[in-house]
């Protein structure tokens, strides 16, 4: 209760204007030089057969007495819905590169239980498969991307899913899959040739992983209006030298390289940090080290320009996200964490970095939807919660295939902490398919409320009206006992006398309006 007590205060006192800021920051808007779009699929999210982020997270089963459709639970997809997930990427991770699509077809009782040698060692019933997933993206309305197995797979078996799936003949395969079901072909949007092949897919070089990426595209066969767009397994961190290869070597075959990097606030793997409890060292080194994303990207995309002119090819974030130490009492090998404001903060930097490359990051899946790392959903059992990060993904929907407009951070003051600094704002201008403009802004800061100015040169602004996400504590989150902790509220503000607007943001905060 006194999270609640608290938020409301905090919102009152913004509402009545009781903070003291600093001089404001100036946001100017060019609405006259119209940017690249801002693709959906940026929003993009990862579903990998792992811990419970698909079973009891989003699958029960059809018997079930969790309410469900053909198994999938009811609120969980509900939810997603409401937050207009515009893809899915499955079945990993780490476990497509030991999955073998024929255990996951047909009857369900019949199917082969294997051990999920990844993820902690458990049995997988392989209950959900090829029908099973895209019966999922069906309701959710989402785009697919299927991720091929080339560790322990073959080009001919990622040849011969691609044509169950896809095939519209009277094939073997295409009449197997219509007696398990399904007549018509599915509709797979993207598939991926392997995951990781640096590491867990298979400790690869980028020149064999390439050659082994040509072949098998060559025999990933699919009538023309239903084949899938290809994307490459890339590479991690500061490293470039997958992307060179790739797009030297294979950039009329791929629609887009994959590039994972995960947040962790120490920067070490065998000690992450904990997801609630932390002090303000670890806000602000997390903070940080998601930052250095924008970095890497700009070295991959100088890459790409450079052997890609015609920006053909494009940069996939395909898993991104915090990483801290899992809760105790869990499953190592589950990855279940918290997830606080400070997941939601990361979250909408992350998004204004990945608009400022639209021409280039055409994809992006935060790793993962349900109970796994730096999810949008927690389940106990029959209950369920969304997240901080739930909350910024739907505050951020209004800019899915919005157009970005480029803008300028004048006065922009730095946020330090221990001898390093960071921006204190960060922001991002788009204009919204609705034809209104949209203007997030994050204050990294969590000591200190901040006011911004906004411009739009040629434009008379009246107001800006939208939601906030903020909290008392930078580990504030939401529980089953109290699932609505922290949650957006209502924000908005007039322009004065003067004609000039300034927005007042709260310290640790997201804000998304429409400029009016």
């Amino acid at each position: 209760m006194n999270h609640i007590k608290n938020a409301v205060a905090t919102l009152c006192l913004i509402a009545a204007g009781g903070y003291a800021y600093a001089a404001p920051v100036t946001v100017t808007i060019d609405t006259s030089k119209p940017g690249p779009v801002i693709n959906k699929n940026v929003y993009g999210q990862f579903a990998e057969h792992l811990g419970t982020g698909i079973y009891e997270g989003m699958y029960v089963g059809p018997k079930s007495k969790i309410p469900n459709t053909r198994g999938w639970r009811n609120d969980v997809i509900g939810a997603l819905k409401e937050m207009h997930v515009p893809l899915v990427r499955w079945p990993g991770g780490c476990f497509a590169d030991e999955y073998h699509w024929r255990d996951g077809i047909g009857a369900r009782e019949k199917r082969p239980v294997k051990v999920n040698t990844n993820w902690g060692g458990v049995e997988e019933s392989n209950a959900v498969g090829t029908h099973e997933f895209f019966d999922l993206a069906e309701q959710l309305g989402a785009d697919t991307y299927v991720n091929g197995n080339l560790g322990t797979g073959t080009a001919q078996e990622m040849s011969e899913w691609v044509e169950y799936m896809t095939s519209d003949s009277k094939s073997t395969l295409a009449e197997l899959r219509r007696k398990n079901g399904r007549d018509k072909p599915f509709k797979v949007d993207f598939f991926a040739i392997g995951n990781e092949a640096w590491g867990c897919g298979g400790n690869m070089t980028p020149r064999y992983y390439t050659d082994l990426y040509k072949q098998t595209e060559t025999f990933l066969r699919a009538p023309k209006h239903l084949r899938p767009q290809i994307i490459a397994s890339g590479g991690n961190d500061y490293d470039t030298t997958w992307t060179d290869m790739i797009s030297r070597e294979a950039k009329k075959q791929t629609y887009g390289i994959s590039f994972h990097y995960y947040t962790i606030p120490t920067g070490k793997w065998e000690v992450k940090g904990a997801a609630t409890g932390f002090k303000e060292d670890e806000w602000f080194s997390t903070l940080s080290n998601t930052l250095k994303i924008d970095g890497m990207i700009k070295k991959n995309v100088e890459v790409l320009d450079r052997n890609d002119p015609e920006k053909k090819v494009g940069f996939l974030v395909d898993e991104w996200g915090t990483w801290y130490d899992v809760e105790k009492g869990t499953n190592a090998g589950f990855l279940y964490q918290q997830n606080t404001l400070r997941d939601a903060v990361v979250a909408a930097l992350n998004f204004n970095i990945f608009h400022d490359h639209a021409d280039r990051v055409r994809m992006t899946n935060i790793a993962q939807m349900v109970n796994v790392l730096q999810a949008m959903i927690l389940t106990d059992k029959d209950k369920m919660l969304l997240t901080p990060t739930y909350h910024a993904y739907h505050m951020y929907v209004p800019f899915q295939d919005a157009t970005s407009l480029p803008l300028t951070l004048k006065d922009n003051p730095q946020y330090s902490y221990n001898g390093s600094s960071i921006p204190e704002i960060s922001a991002s201008a788009a204009r919204a398919k609705d034809g209104k403009l949209y203007l997030a802004l994050v204050n990294t800061n969590p000591n200190k409320d901040a006011e911004v100015a906004v411009d739009v040169p040629g434009v008379s602004i009246k107001s800006v009206k939208g939601r906030v996400l903020t909290a008392p504590a930078i580990d504030t989150h939401n529980t089953f006992q109290a699932p609505d902790t922290i949650k957006p509220a209502p924000f908005s503000a007039n322009a004065g006398a003067d004609g000039k607007l300034t927005v007042k943001i709260p310290s640790k905060a997201v804000i998304v309006v429409a400029v009016e």
